[in-house]
C-alpha cells in the first residue's frame, strides 16, 4: 500500500473511533479556518498597503482591546447554553462581518474607522465560538481519546490555516484585495452552514447566579490555581512580544524585501504546514522523545528563536522555514498544554476558564501591537522582528519556574482528568461533582 492510501486510512481509522458527533465538529472546525485564513491574508495587506504601519497597529490593538472585554463578558455562554447553538450564531455574525467588509473593499472605501467598527464583529463572535470549540471536544469524547482527538482537531485546523493562505494569496494576486475578501465571506457562510450538523448535548446543571457572579467564577478559579496562573502570567508575557512576529509585522516585513502579497500568503501557509506536521505525528514524536514538560517548555523557546529568523533574514525562503519551524513548535505546544488544561478543568466550569485565559491573550495582543508601532518608529522593521522574536522567547523560559507544573505534565491523561477540582477545591465555589457528558 502506498504511502499516502496508508496515511489516508489511518485517519479514517482514528475518525471512526472518535465518533460521527466529533467528525462533524472537525469538518466545521475546518472550514472557519480556512475562511478566516484567507481573511487573515486578505485584510492586513489591505490596510498595510492603504495605511501603512501606523494604520496596521492602531486596527490591530483596537480589535485586540474588544476582544479583552468580549471574551470574559460572554464566557457564561459556553457553560449555560448547547454548544451547537453558540457555535451557529457566532458563525453567522461573524459572516455578516465578512460580507460588510467585503462589499466596503470591492467599493473602494478604504477608512480605518469603519474597518475597525466591523472588525469588532469577528470579535465577538470569536468570544463565543473558541470557547464554546474549545470545550466541546471534552463532551464528544472520552478522555483516554482526548489526546488522539486534538491531535486530529489540530490536523483539521492546519489543513484549513495551510489552504486558507495560499488560497487567500493566489487570489489576492490574481483578482485584488475585493475579491479576496468576498472568499472569506463564502467561506464562512459555509462553515456556518456545516455547524448546523453538530449534535446537541444540554450543559452540566449547575446553581443559578447572577451574571456578574457567574463570570467571576472562571477568573477566580484561574487566580487561586497555582498552576493556571503562573501559566496564564507567562504566556501573557511572553504573547506581548510574539503575537505581532504572527500578525502586523509580517505583511511590514514581506513589503520590506520588495516581494508579493503572495509571499504573505506562502509564509501563512508554511506556519500552518508546520501545524500540519505536527499534528500528523511531528508533536507526539517530540513528546515521546523528550517528555511533556521539555516539549511545552522546549517548543515555545524554539518559536520564539525561529521567528527571530524570520525577521533576520533577507532570504524569501528563509521566511518560509522560519515559519513552519514556528508552526511545528505551536503544535507541540497545544498538543502536550491543551489537552491536560482542559482535562484538568471541571466539566461546569470548562468555558469560562479556558475564556478566562484566552482574554490574558487578548490583553496582551492589544499590547503587542501598540509597542511594536512604537518601536518601529524609531528602529527598522528587521530589528524590531528579531528583537520582539528572542525576548518572547526569553518570556517562555520562565514557565520552567510555575509552581507544580513539572509534576503536573508528568499525569497522565486519566490521572489529570478534574485534577482541579480535587487538588484545587476551595478554587470554586461549591463542591465540584465530576461528570461525564462525551459521547463516543
Amino acid at each position: 500500500m502506498l504511502p499516502a492510501a496508508r496515511l489516508f486510512d489511518d485517519l479514517r481509522a482514528r475518525l471512526d473511533a472518535l465518533g460521527l458527533p466529533f467528525r462533524h465538529l472537525l469538518v466545521s472546525d475546518a472550514l472557519t479556518l480556512l475562511a478566516l485564513m484567507v481573511g487573515q491574508v486578505a485584510l492586513p495587506w489591505w490596510i498595510a498597503s492603504r495605511g501603512g504601519a501606523r494604520d496596521l497597529a492602531v486596527y490591530s490593538a483596537a480589535t485586540s482591546a474588544f476582544a479583552i472585554v468580549a471574551m470574559p463578558l460572554l464566557s457564561p455562554l459556553g457553560d449555560r447554553l448547547p454548544k451547537r447553538r453558540l457555535i451557529r450564531t457566532a458563525l453567522a455574525v461573524h459572516s455578516l462581518g465578512a460580507i460588510a467588509m467585503a462589499a466596503l473593499a470591492s467599493a473602494g472605501a478604504y477608512r480605518l474607522g469603519p474597518l475597525i467598527a466591523l472588525g469588532a464583529l469577528p470579535v465577538l463572535a470569536a468570544a463565543v465560538l473558541q470557547p464554546a470549540v474549545g470545550s466541546f471536544v471534552t463532551e464528544l469524547v472520552a478522555p483516554a481519546r482526548l489526546s488522539p482527538a486534538i491531535s486530529l482537531q489540530q490536523t483539521a485546523q492546519s489543513s484549513g490555516r495551510m489552504i486558507g493562505p495560499a488560497l487567500g494569496g493566489i487570489v489576492l494576486g490574481a483578482a485584488g484585495v475585493a475579491a479576496a475578501l468576498w472568499l472569506n465571506a463564502v467561506l464562512l457562510a459555509l462553515a456556518s452552514l456545516a455547524a448546523r450538523r453538530l449534535p446537541h448535548r444540554d450543559p452540566p446543571r449547575q446553581p443559578r447566579r447572577a451574571w456578574a457572579a457567574d463570570l467571576m467564577v472562571g477568573m477566580r478559579a484561574n487566580w487561586r490555581i497555582p498552576i493556571e496562573r503562573g501559566w496564564i502570567l507567562i504566556n501573557f508575557l511572553s504573547w506581548i512580544f510574539l503575537f505581532p512576529t504572527f500578525t502586523m509585522l509580517v505583511p511590514l516585513k514581506v513589503q520590506s524585501l520588495g516581494l508579493s502579497g503572495v509571499w504573505l500568503g506562502l509564509c501563512e501557509a508554511s506556519l500552518s504546514l508546520g501545524m500540519l506536521l505536527g499534528s500528523l505525528g511531528g508533536s507526539t514524536w517530540l513528546v515521546r522523545r523528550c517528555g511533556r514538560y521539555a516539549t511545552r517548555v522546549g517548543a515555545a523557546v524554539v518559536q520564539g528563536l525561529a521567528l527571530a529568523l524570520v525577521g533576520a533574514t533577507h532570504d524569501p525562503s528563509w521566511l518560509v522555514v522560519g515559519f513552519a519551524i514556528a508552526g511545528l513548535m505551536s503544535s507541540a505546544m497545544l498538543l502536550v498544554g491543551l489537552t491536560h488544561r482542559m482535562l484538568a478543568r471541571p466539566l461546569a466550569y470548562r468555558a469560562r476558564m479556558m475564556a478566562g485565559a484566552v482574554a490574558t491573550t487578548y490583553v496582551a495582543s492589544t499590547i503587542g501591537p501598540a509597542l511594536a508601532g512604537l518601536a518601529l518608529l524609531h528602529f527598522g522593521i528587521a530589528t524590531v522582528y528579531v528583537a520582539f522574536g528572542l525576548v518572547g522567547a526569553l518570556a517562555a523560559l520562565g514557565l520552567a519556574f510555575v509552581p507544580g507544573f513539572r509534576a503536573f505534565m508528568a499525569l497522565d491523561h486519566v490521572a489529570v482528568d478534574d485534577y482541579y477540582a480535587r487538588v484545587y477545591p476551595q478554587a470554586f465555589p461549591a463542591p465540584v461533582a465530576p461528570s461525564r457528558s462525551f459521547s463516543s
